[in-house]
């Protein structure tokens, strides 16, 4: 059985060393949510989720030091993005499509969202993107695969944690440790299907 979420990864990091990626799932199992994970300067992991059902789902499949639930507010306007979720308020601007972007979107989606098709380029996948998988453990016996379907720079973005400013955008570094592969150390907002098969 296969547990697909279509949606936008975004990953992006602060000059403060908050790293931040945000899952916004329109089409789940779970319905349409958004949830957040967030690794501090000090290494301490956390998920931001809206509900039990999906924190109990995204803290089988990855890993955190801390889960906090609570409402979790997406909002998208032209080329902005915005996210609210408990500590964190967090802003971002999409830029252009990267020629990654345009590789990536000229592939069939059902190519592209296909198991065996992740698992072949999972190798090129780590050269081109360094830290990036695209097939690995989802934790208990199960396998996850990453779809992308297209990739967008971030151009800017403003990141308060408890109220304190984290500074200006930042790469993505060093990666995040929730799961088996990181985030694209360039902030960006990656289109994708991902696939969970028990």
């Amino acid at each position: 059985m296969i547990d697909r979420f279509d949606g936008w990864i975004a990953g992006l990091g602060t000059l403060r060393g908050l790293r931040v990626v945000v899952g916004h799932w329109p089409r789940s199992p779970l319905g349409s949510f958004t949830d957040v994970m967030v690794e501090r300067a000090d290494g301490h992991r956390l998920l931001l989720a809206p509900d039990d059902r999906v924190a109990e789902f995204v803290s089988a499949t990855y890993t955190f030091d801390e889960v906090r639930l609570g409402p979790v507010d997406h909002e998208i306007r032209g080329d902005r993005r915005q996210v609210r979720a408990g500590p964190l308020e967090c802003a971002f601007r999409v830029g252009g499509r990267t020629p990654l972007g345009l590789l990536l979107r000229a592939v069939p989606r059902r190519l592209a969202t296909a198991p065996r098709w992740i698992g072949t380029i999972d190798a090129v996948a780590r050269r081109l993107l360094p830290g990036v998988r695209t097939v690995g453990s989802a934790g208990g016996g199960r396998t996850e695969y990453y779809g992308a379907l297209d990739l967008h720079r971030l151009t800017a973005a403003v990141v308060r944690w408890e109220g304190e400013d984290q500074g200006p955008l930042r790469p993505v570094h060093p990666p995040v440790r929730f799961g088996f592969g990181s985030t694209p150390t360039a902030p960006s907002l990656v289109r994708i299907t991902t696939l969970v098969e028990r």
